[in-house]
């Protein structure tokens, strides 16, 4: 198949699962159907798991999804690859007492999540989604179709809003859902209604406001692909990808070569700093690591020579050069989106690549046939952080900080490049072989 027709149908299946992820415990949920669609079998935390080589797993605590190979022939001391990426992304989440309103007006009360471009969020059809814990001890996934919009003051009430517009966190983020009385209403209704459950029997609810519109492939040779939540599913999807073709059809087919374990782990809570029980910070990895390492005989010293011979990949997006606004970036290197996947480095350690880590980046593009541009914050303006110095520091596995150039980070719909989605996915094809 043309790499170009692949990568339009990687960027398709892209749309799917965003589609299909508007909070991240969907997104979870979603990384664990299509695995176990692929021949993974799914595992309760609770439960005893099976204790020897060979199998394919995947298992999911909240809004965080981890899963792995192993191959027949692991041993103790068989290292891991781990590929780490995030499912949450910045907007808004429900607050209790979510349904207000305001001169015949129903609204829904949310508080900001993590960073996003408020502004981005305007004049948009919007999703609610998330988790319902009910009466019962169940815990349902739920999600409505278009509900919510955030409408834009009118230009001739603001004159000069073309100057400088700046939303009030609080009151100039309440979107509205419908007309009537809020006595009378209930938006929660609404999102019981979508999982066929009773809203009466809810005692507790995650909802996140998610942009309703599909992905979109388009531009000048259709290179060009928007959607909604790209940070950071569109590495997620990568990976789960990768995971499917480099496990194989059966575990005898377990990536070739110098025996690895492969691992997808797709956290919680990037957007607020990871610190949760199902954030890179939190014992998730960890904790699934050392059942998988005992299942294969591992003590505690062969767990950590495992560990010695690692590699951690932490995928996350990043900026690409934006025409309009160059001077915000480094005056020399200045990623683009089309030429492929970044490699992400920072003197201070908000990123942990270090040249060993460089390398071994290098040799997998090479394998996977992709090349790779690097990303370097200009001095002047601040640069984020990833998953990567967390993950390193908690479990001393070497890391590498990777990703996509992307426009419009943070925005309620994000611009990525076809080709740069389907090189990252086969980076991580050649990564987990390896």
């Amino acid at each position: 198949m043309p790499v170009v027709s692949a990568a339009h149908t990687h960027a398709a299946d892209l749309a799917d699962f965003v589609a299909a992820s508007p909070s991240s415990y969907h997104a979870a949920a979603e990384v664990a159907r299509r695995l176990e669609e692929a021949g993974f079998t799914r595992l309760d935390e609770t439960a005893e798991w099976p204790a020897q080589a060979g199998g394919r797993f995947v298992v999911v605590r909240d809004g965080a999804a981890i899963a792995w190979a192993v191959p027949a022939d692991a041993a103790a001391t068989t290292p891991v690859h781990v590929l780490g990426a995030h499912t949450d992304s910045p907007g808004f989440k429900l607050k209790p007492k979510p349904t207000t309103g305001s001169r015949g007006w129903l609204q829904a009360a949310v508080e900001v999540y993590g960073g996003p471009l408020l502004n981005s969020w305007l004049d948009r059809e919007l999703r609610l989604a998330g988790r319902l814990a009910l009466a019962d001890g169940r815990v349902v996934l739920a999600a409505t179709g278009p509900l919510l919009r955030l409408p834009h003051l009118a230009i001739h009430l603001d004159r000069g809003v073309n100057d400088g517009l700046a939303l009030d966190k609080q009151t100039g983020t309440q979107p509205v859902w419908g007309l009537g009385d809020a006595e009378s209403a209930d938006i929660l209704a609404e999102l019981a209604a979508s999982a066929g459950v009773d809203a009466l029997d809810i005692r507790g609810f995650d909802a996140v406001v998610a942009d309703a519109a599909r992905g979109a492939v388009f531009g000048k040779d259709d290179a060009f692909f928007a959607s909604g939540r790209l940070d950071d599913l569109a590495s997620v999807h990568a990976a789960v990808v990768a995971l499917i073709d480099a496990a194989g059809p059966s575990t005898d087919a377990a990536p070739q070569g110098d025996a690895v374990i492969p691992v997808l782990a797709a956290f919680d809570h990037e957007e607020l700093g990871s610190e949760s029980r199902s954030g890179a910070a939190g014992p998730f990895l960890e904790d699934v690591l050392a059942r998988v390492y005992a299942s294969l005989g591992a003590d505690v010293t062969e767990q950590r020579r495992a560990f010695a011979a690692s590699w951690h990949l932490s995928s996350d997006v990043g900026h690409s050069v934006h025409p309009n606004y160059a001077h915000r970036h480094d005056p020399v290197v200045q990623p683009v989106l089309g030429s492929g996947p970044i490699l992400k480095i920072n003197a201070n350690q908000r990123y942990a690549t270090d040249a060993v880590g460089a390398a071994a980046w290098a040799r997998w593009c090479e394998s996977a046939g992709v090349g790779s541009q690097e990303f370097v914050s200009n001095n002047a303006v601040p640069c984020g952080s990833t998953i990567g110095p967390i993950t390193a520091t908690r479990l001393g596995i070497r890391t590498v900080d990777v990703g996509i150039p992307i426009l419009s980070m943070h925005s309620a719909r994000e611009l990525a490049g076809v080709s740069d989605l389907y090189d990252l996915s086969r980076v991580a094809r050649a990564f987990f072989a390896g």
